[in-house]
């Protein structure tokens, strides 16, 4: 299947933002993504962003796990999720550490993932690097297009991704996303 190809039902693009700054540019990324997917016949997309859950950090024995079963019923719902974070030293953020904590193969099998990072430095993929490996764990299938935005603060303006090289980079993992949401991964993949 291929975007407005006519061939499927609709296709849920989320994106799981694990910045929590209230001018968080991995949001601002995160929407410039669904935005893109939003723009094909049948695509509905679902911001999570994570200031807005309370979840306790991860214990299997908590007896109160916050909003932790909307966070699993929406990311479920999802065909396709992007992983947003910042970078912090070098990996993805503990905010988003903990939301996927609570998350497992009942969530991401099969599931499309798209990864990128905001840094507010010079370029590192580790971020992208660690969460590619986090996925592949619980069995979601990675695009192989993958974003780091460096030095974010000059790539944006009033909240709008501007440096064109960064925005064809956001704009083509929004459409991998939705053109890959479907894929069937090959079994052997998982052996």
């Amino acid at each position: 299947w291929r975007p407005d190809s006519g061939s499927m039902d609709t296709v849920r693009v989320a994106a799981l933002v694990g910045g929590l700054r209230e001018t968080s540019y991995t949001r601002l990324a995160c929407e410039h993504v669904l935005e893109t997917a939003a723009g094909y016949d049948r695509v509905e997309t679902d911001l999570i962003d994570l200031r807005a859950f309370d979840l306790p950090p991860y214990n299997h024995d908590h007896d109160d796990p916050g909003d932790s079963a909307d966070l699993l019923a929406r990311v479920e719902r999802a065909d396709a999720v992007v992983f947003g974070t910042p970078n912090y030293h070098a990996s993805y953020s503990g905010v988003l550490k903990n939301a996927l904590d609570y998350c497992g193969f009942d969530e991401f099998d099969g599931t499309t993932v798209g990864l990128l990072t905001a840094a507010g430095g010079g370029y590192s993929s580790s971020p992208v690097d660690h969460l590619r490996i986090v996925a592949r764990a619980v069995g979601a299938w990675v695009v192989p297009h993958q974003v780091a935005i460096q030095n974010a603060s000059s790539r944006f303006e009033n909240g709008v991704l501007t440096d064109e090289q960064s925005a064809d980079r956001v704009t083509k993992l929004g459409e991998q996303l939705v053109a890959y949401a479907t894929i069937e991964p090959d079994e052997r993949t998982r052996e």
